[in-house]
């Protein structure tokens, strides 16, 4: 008896935690690039879908749709239950259940039962997406948080530019059903680690437990459908259609903060938001992943129409940013544990106003240089924010409440690219449209293109200084933080 009480007492050798730190990381940066995987790979696959179906894109294109409704709509929800129930079983139930949901959307003999597969490859991806953010304070050191925070980035940002090619490669040699079910090895992999290495259940976790605000959630997710389906339906048409999603929206959002107010374990603590600090950090959340959506949606016909660039070169220049991302983010990391995570966020928008208001000149003059040199800022800039922006948050936050304010995070990006795709798309279509007209042109043609591009990133940089001086105010509220401390 006295043996395995000296057992129990005896101390976790250092290098045995560092270890088990690092198998821990590992799954949680496995659980982090399926989410972003499962994104970028299907998009490729339209056309085939549109083939083997005999469908229509409008028909086609709720692939995607419904992957990125289950996400937005359920994952506050999805970190909400994790607090409740436990971070570890939520987490091996979404990827079991992605994983699942794979090899039903690689057998789906019809279009909508591989939507609604997909659905249910969204609800584990939602999970997923809520809970790994969550995990890195109970695997890490806090003077590492940045660090963990910038090899997640990293591994989203390799998720979302490995999506396009590694699917035209799949497509190419074994045909759409693919793309699929090349989620299923990654998933048990991924679930066999998070199964060996992640920890149980946080004691300081439980005080979180409660009744589930089933109310509040069905209303919160309606109310992000409607949002979401407003800024997708149309392509930036705005029609009474959008206008009466936008008046539900609205009209969801008030009734969602009388909910929680009136019910003894809301799904939101409102009171949360009385935090200067977390509620500008959603804010600059959302408005850089509105920012960086123009470059996604505005570039290839900037490169293409103003450049003169053909297919294969505008992929090639496209995946400078990408690049830049991934690389960058595992630097950010660590100079957010060096400087402090405040500091790097500013320090981090001011790179990305630098460089999108480069891109607002549009000098076409200058060729594939007016644009590779402004997006290496602007994404490295990005890359600083969000990876330090994700530590200031979750380092703060007590251990009953990670789920939610992880997946707030979350939600917040997500809205911030729904957003961004529709508004400065349609920024875009504006004044491209008004420089056709000045020319007497019917087709965008390259002056047409760098106008559009100047008009939009212009916007994209007033938004960016916004958040700057949201980061600003939030700093200097906040008090000074001291270094690495957020």
């Amino acid at each position: 008896m006295a043996v395995a009480e000296q057992n129990r007492e005896r101390p976790i050798p250092a290098s045995q935690k560092i270890q088990s730190a690092g198998w821990a990381l590992a799954s949680l940066s496995l659980a982090t690039l399926l989410p972003s995987l499962g994104t970028s790979i299907a998009s490729v696959g339209l056309p085939s879908l549109m083939q083997a179906f005999g469908a229509s894109f409008q028909g086609v294109q709720w692939v995607v749709l419904a992957y990125l409704l289950a996400i937005t709509t359920l994952i506050v929800s999805a970190g909400r239950l994790a607090d409740m129930f436990g971070r570890r079983p939520l987490l091996l139930g979404g990827i079991a259940l992605f994983t699942s949901a794979s090899v039903l959307c690689g057998l789906a003999p019809t279009l909508w039962l591989l939507i609604a597969a997909r659905a249910m490859q969204g609800l584990g991806a939602a999970l997923m997406m809520a809970l790994t953010l969550a995990f890195v304070a109970e695997t890490v050191s806090k003077d590492r948080t940045g660090s963990a925070m910038g090899l997640l980035g990293a591994m989203s940002a390799i998720g979302t530019t490995l999506g396009p090619s590694l699917g035209g490669l799949l497509i190419a040699g074994l045909g759409w059903r693919a793309i699929f079910l090349v989620n299923v090895p990654l998933g048990l992999l991924t679930f066999v680690l998070a199964w060996r290495a992640l920890p149980g259940a946080n004691k300081a976790a439980q005080a979180a437990q409660g009744k589930f605000d089933a109310t509040g959630t069905v209303l919160l997710g309606l109310t992000l459908a409607a949002y979401a389906m407003a800024m997708t339906l149309g392509r930036g048409n705005f029609g009474v259609l959008n206008v009466g999603l936008l008046a539900a929206t609205a009209t969801g959002i008030v009734l969602f903060a009388v909910a929680q107010r009136s019910v003894k374990n809301p799904l939101v603590q409102l009171a949360s938001f009385r935090d200067l600090r977390l509620s500008a950090s959603l804010a600059m959340s959302l408005i850089v992943a509105t920012v960086m959506m123009a470059t996604l949606v505005v570039a290839p016909f900037y490169l293409s129409r103003g450049l003169g660039l053909d297919a294969a070169m505008v992929g090639v220049v496209l995946s400078t940013g990408p690049l830049v991302s991934t690389l960058s983010a595992l630097l950010a990391g660590r100079l957010s544990d060096r400087f402090g995570a405040y500091r790097m966020m500013v320090a981090g928008l001011i790179s990305l106003a630098t460089g999108t208001a480069l891109l607002s000149l549009a000098m076409t003059k200058l060729g594939i240089a007016s644009y590779v040199v402004p997006i290496t800022v602007t994404c490295f800039g990005y890359a600083l924010f969000q990876t330090s922006n994700n530590a200031a948050v979750m380092s703060g936050v007590g251990a009953g409440e990670r789920g939610v304010i992880s997946g707030l995070l979350n939600l917040s990006r997500n809205l911030g690219l729904i957003t961004g795709a529709s508004l400065m798309g349609a920024i875009f279509a504006v004044a491209s449209a008004g420089a056709r007209q000045g020319t007497g042109q019917d087709m965008l043609s390259s002056a047409s293109a760098a106008r559009g591009m100047q008009v939009t990133f212009a916007t994209a940089t007033a938004m960016a200084l916004v958040a700057l001086v949201l980061a600003l105010l939030s700093l200097r509220i906040s008090g000074r933080p001291q270094p690495g401390i957020a």
